[in-house]
């Protein structure tokens, strides 16, 4: 039905895996779609790590991250032409059954055999959108900017990470006027580890860059860091699914509900206009 990639140029940590992993566990508890994540790092586990603790899953479910079972794997059957459209969930990971699961990141360790594997994502990703209703991509700077691109260009919404600070927001603004690619329609604007007590706020930031709708953030919140760090980002998203509005925490669902609902708002959108 609809890829969003997540995507980001910046050099310094923008916490895009980590709202990623957010968004789209969110989306799986609140709404009644099938939802697949794309993690497509080289050497890192970041995302993953939000759901499983990667050492004890690395030795307790080899079958899970081997190269017979997971993206590796996958594109073996794909160049067979053996495919069908539940292939990807084949070798996937679940994370909530029928609801949300996870294409993990190539295990290898060459550079150069990581960018064969990231040459086929485009595939993967058509192949893949067959049969989930929604694709959150985690776009990793490592990748080639050709697959890159390619990856951008297939996708229904790009969400452009950002940090909070004023150089990040004026290379974006400059970068709008120079490239015509991030004033379409299905480009979002995001801040993640969002400080609503910074200058550069989201009210403030929205008029500084002329944006029609309030700019998109996730929060930084110390029990959801922690819960990243731990593989538990759903026990931390259900806990606080029925929360107070004085609860401290609830500002970062509130915002992540927010991300969401654009989200959904812009599919719908776009497929009207298409």
């Amino acid at each position: 039905m609809a890829i969003i990639t997540f995507r980001s140029d910046e050099q310094k940590e923008t916490g895009q895996s980590l709202s990623v992993a957010a968004i789209a566990a969110q989306m799986a508890i609140e709404h009644n779609y099938k939802i697949l994540i794309v993690s497509t790092s080289f050497k890192e586990q970041t995302l993953e790590g939000c759901f499983w603790e990667m050492e004890k899953s690395t030795n307790q479910n080899q079958n899970n991250l081997s190269v017979d079972s997971g993206i590796e794997g996958l594109i073996r059957v794909l160049s067979s032409n053996k495919t069908s459209s539940e292939i990807v969930k084949n070798y996937s990971k679940t994370i909530l059954r029928d609801r949300l699961d996870m294409l993990l990141a190539p295990t290898t360790d060459d550079y150069n055999q990581y960018l064969q594997i990231c040459s086929q994502y485009p595939e993967i990703l058509r192949t893949a959108d067959r049969y989930y209703d929604l694709i959150f991509v985690d776009l990793s700077r490592r990748m080639r900017k050709i697959e890159k691109e390619t990856i951008i260009n297939i996708s229904d919404v790009v969400v452009v990470n950002l940090i909070q600070r004023l150089k990040t927001i004026n290379e974006f603004i400059e970068l709008k006027e120079t490239n015509d690619f991030f004033k379409r329609r299905n480009v979002m604007v995001l801040m993640g580890r969002y400080d609503n007590e910074s200058k550069y706020n989201a009210k403030n930031i929205t008029r500084y860059m002329k944006e029609k709708k309030l700019i998109l953030t996730v929060p930084y919140n110390t029990l959801y860091f922690e819960a990243c760090s731990e593989g538990k980002v759903i026990d931390f998203l259900l806990k606080f699914k029925s929360i107070d509005e004085t609860d401290k925490n609830n500002v970062f669902i509130k915002e992540v509900n927010r991300v969401n609902e654009n989200i959904i708002y812009k599919l719908q959108e776009l497929q009207m206009k298409s």
